[in-house]
């Protein structure tokens, strides 16, 4: 049996085992839970959950453009269409659409692939770094609030990397020679700009599971650091799980095992769930918003006269 045809048998069998759990796990709770999120009261949280992981979204973006700055102008919207389009990549199967995509539309904006493929590569890179390192965050409640110093390894960890950027661009282009299709790195001022940014979009995303969860009962402050980093240590850990399309399972066991120190564990599940209706709503529709704003701002009216008998147009000096 191929590669391929294990993956295709094992990638159902995976989603499924997952969705059994979240089924099991929600049978006591999961309804109330949801009933208590759509009543008018959570409604205000609901919207900051939406706006978080919204801001979080666009200041994704913009670590990714910053990686790109040394290539020349590249307008807001080009940006923009390449990037969503991207992220649209993601839904499919199989997991080079993202890359050959930013790779094409970057050539027909004019940079060179070897030039995109490094900023998609690092963004990437830079990206699971800062989303494991912000996802300690919930290692304190996780362990019943006994290791409170691991809130000290994330900062470290960033800080180390930021110091030099090198630890982060290093093993993508060495690995990347290694395949034989190398890439060029982007300067180190940028990557600790984009370090930055991707530290905060984190910080920022985190905050709609933590509005989710407050909206079903869990304590303000108690709940902070470990939505924040449920989020960020569930989103990485589904990225890694290639044998499940965007994390789905993954994602919602991870973050439905860290959100169970302030939450019983049938309302963590609904949480989880919440939690990826969320982001897949916020995604698609920001994406498809924003590629017909990019669409409209890269088209080009034209000048061609559209009937015979037009007079001739003056030239201007």
């Amino acid at each position: 049996m191929n590669r391929e045809r294990l993956r295709r048998l094992l990638t159902p069998i995976l989603v499924g085992a997952a969705l059994v759990g979240l089924v099991l796990v929600l049978r006591h709770d999961g309804a109330q839970a949801a009933r208590t999120l759509l009543r008018p009261e959570t409604a205000p949280l609901l919207a900051a959950a939406v706006l978080a992981n919204l801001a979080g979204l666009m200041l994704g973006r913009y670590a990714w453009q910053v990686l790109l700055a040394d290539t020349g102008p590249m307008t807001g919207a080009t940006a923009a269409r390449i990037f969503f389009l991207g992220q649209l990549g993601k839904y499919l199967p199989g997991r080079v659409w993202g890359v050959l995509t930013h790779i094409e539309l970057g050539r027909t904006a004019g940079v060179p692939g070897p030039r995109m493929a490094s900023a998609y590569l690092i963004s990437l890179a830079l990206t699971l770094l800062t989303g494991a390192g912000v996802g300690l965050l919930a290692a304190p409640a996780a362990l019943g609030g006994q290791q409170a110093w691991w809130i000290a390894v994330p900062l470290l960890l960033l800080v180390t990397c930021a110091a030099v950027p090198a630890l982060v661009t290093a093993p993508v282009t060495a690995v990347s020679r290694r395949l034989r299709h190398p890439v060029q790195p982007p300067a180190a001022r940028l990557v600790r700009r984009a370090l930055a940014l991707a530290t905060l979009s984190w910080l920022v995303s985190g905050l709609h599971l933590w509005a989710l969860a407050v909206a079903l009962g869990a304590p303000p402050m108690a709940a902070a650091a470990p939505a924040i980093g449920a989020f960020a240590l569930a989103t990485v850990a589904g990225s890694l799980a290639l044998l499940v399309p965007d994390g789905w399972g993954v994602r919602e066991v991870t973050i439905l095992a860290a959100l169970a120190a302030v939450l019983p564990l049938g309302v963590a599940g609904a949480a989880a769930v919440a939690s990826r209706v969320v982001c897949v709503l916020v995604e698609i529709t920001t994406s498809l918003v924003v590629l017909a704003w990019a669409r409209t701002r890269t088209s080009v009216p034209s000048t061609e006269p559209t009937g015979e008998n037009h007079a001739p147009q003056p030239v201007h000096p």
